[in-house]
């Protein structure tokens, strides 16, 4: 080799040293190890690894194939919700079928969404945090956008759908509705449900709540211009895409899940006649706001109240599921999650859900991202168990791939933020693989969780009781940041800072090499906006 090639080779190692020490600097607080620079660093736990693979070989050698796998999807479900997690009869809305679940799979206390829908759903299905997506807030009526976000995504149906599993959505997706943005564009094999949330449809028929614009004929079409469907939409990859029902009453919105539900059980059958295996995301169009309750359910909540009938509603829905499931013989080779996309929507209230964390949906205190989280696998995770270790929903992204063989997948060319789980999930007294979760509001990296801190670098403030969308405002934290041990305090009341902690400086260098991985790895900006 000549001195001209050396010179020239001595500089590529020199500027990649450099990167990949500026981009992988973590701090002394720190035990997680980075395997490659365009993914997120990951405990390491080598016995549970071989432990949890065992369990997956040992079922594919008895099924001879994959597993299916099967997300529940609530929209807007608060953390207290659930019986299992502080809510149920005692809120008044029980949720059995939830709470058998978590009785007898995996309760996971510490399980994080991104602050609204939109950014979670691109974000499980991505492994990517919105930031990086461009798909920051909820696409709402009349948004413009500048290129299609999904155009240079890799999503995880896409990548199931190339090793023979046959992938449906059944609800709502609002993470776009114009050709190559919809579910069965982007991956999906089929689509059968909403473009929208509940409000954004209802809105066109709710006089009650929206008469200025219902009563008014010139508005309203003015809001029909936008073209934002309001329809149940049947869709299929590569093919036909349809009208199923035009929503024109609060009567068709109420009763919309049931549609979805019948139309999930009845997929189940059909799939599980065939020989491959499959994955459903049943996203649920309840408990967003607006909510009218189904003729079924009624006043069937102790409640009486519209949202605390949907939560049963939809508790019973998981139910008629998964006993489907079980009566098609899948049920103990099918990994299930039960979740939620955001904290609960309190601007809504009473048409919105619990936390007993402060903030709500929109915000990036533990309210807003704090979730339900529940693995369930029959014959594979031991029921009982429970754990505060972390688990962000994007870690479904790389968990699902992990289960369908195909771990080696997870793309390389680009910075992937989830963490393969499997692991943690399968394993009896199984430990988080996830060191951190970093939390972001639109383009602003808020705060990080680690271990059972909690620091952040700007605040969502309220400047009326339970408005943390419509009257709030975003601030930087002054001297320091604002460092909360959440064990202590999970209410983020009280900072301990230089007070009472050691790791403020750690923490903080955390988050500048978080904030590093976006040098190599640029935002993309789809012209979303704020």
């Amino acid at each position: 080799m000549n001195l001209k090639k050396l010179r020239a080779l001595a500089l590529q190692t020199t500027i990649l040293a450099a990167i990949l020490t500026f981009a992988l600097a973590q701090s002394v607080l720190s035990k997680a190890e980075r395997i490659s620079e365009s993914m997120e660093p990951a405990l390491v736990h080598t016995d549970q690894s071989s432990a949890a693979q065992a369990k997956l070989d040992a079922l594919l050698a008895k099924t001879g194939r994959r597993p299916n796998i099967v997300w529940f999807v609530i929209d807007d479900m608060g953390y207290g919700d659930p019986g299992s997690f502080g809510g149920g009869a005692a809120v008044g809305a029980a949720t059995p079928n939830m709470d058998r679940l978590a009785q007898d799979g995996l309760k996971l206390t510490s399980t994080y969404s991104q602050a609204t829908c939109t950014p979670t759903r691109s974000a499980i299905l991505t492994g990517r945090l919105p930031v990086r997506t461009g798909l920051t807030r909820p696409i709402l009526a009349g948004d413009t956008i500048a290129k299609n976000p999904w155009a240079d995504e890799i999503s995880l149906p896409k990548l199931l759908g190339e090793v023979g599993y046959k992938t449906v959505l059944s609800g709502k997706w609002h993470v776009g509705e114009a050709e190559g943005m919809r579910p069965h564009d982007v991956g999906f094999h089929e689509f059968y449900g909403y473009y929208g949330a509940q409000k954004e449809i209802t809105q066109y028929i709710y006089k009650e709540r929206y008469p200025d614009l219902v009563l008014n004929p010139e508005r309203l079409a003015m809001l029909e211009k936008t073209g934002s469907s309001v329809s149940l939409v049947h869709g299929f990859k590569g093919g036909e895409t349809s009208e199923v029902q035009k929503v024109k009453s609060k009567e068709d919105m109420a009763e919309g899940d049931r549609l979805l539900k019948e139309f999930s059980v009845k997929k189940i059958k059909e799939l599980a006649a065939g020989d491959a295996p499959f994955f459903l995301e049943h996203s649920f169009m309840k408990v967003h706001a607006d909510n009218f309750a189904s003729k079924e359910f009624e006043g069937k909540s102790a409640s009486k109240y519209p949202y605390k009938d949907a939560v049963v509603e939809v508790d019973a829905y998981i139910g008629e599921i998964v006993r489907a499931l079980d009566e098609a013989g899948e049920l103990e080779n099918t990994f299930i999650f039960v979740t939620s996309d955001n904290g609960p929507q309190l601007d809504s209230w009473p048409d919105g859900g619990y936390t007993p964390f402060r903030g709500a949906k929109g915000s990036a205190w533990e309210g807003g991202v704090r979730v339900p989280g529940i693995a369930y696998w029959k014959g594979v995770i031991t029921p009982g168990r429970e754990s505060d270790d972390l688990f962000d929903l994007m870690d479904l992204f790389n968990t699902s791939l992990h289960l369908a063989g195909i771990g080696s997948k997870v793309p390389t060319d680009r910075y992937i933020d989830g963490i393969d789980q499997t692991s943690f999930l399968l394993t009896d007294n199984g430990q988080s693989n996830r060191e951190k979760v970093y939390i972001w509001n639109e383009q602003n990296l808020m705060s990080m969780r680690m271990y059972e801190y909690k620091i952040h670098l700007k605040v969502v403030q309220e400047q009326a009781q339970w408005l943390n969308i419509d009257m709030t405002t975003v601030s930087d934290v002054g001297l320091a940041p604002w460092l909360f041990n959440l064990y202590i305090d999970p209410k983020e009341q009280y900072p301990v800072g230089h007070r009472m902690n050691a790791w403020l400086a750690s923490m903080a260098a955390e988050m500048k090499g978080h904030a590093a991985t976006f040098k190599k790895y640029p935002p993309k900006n789809i012209g979303l906006g704020q």
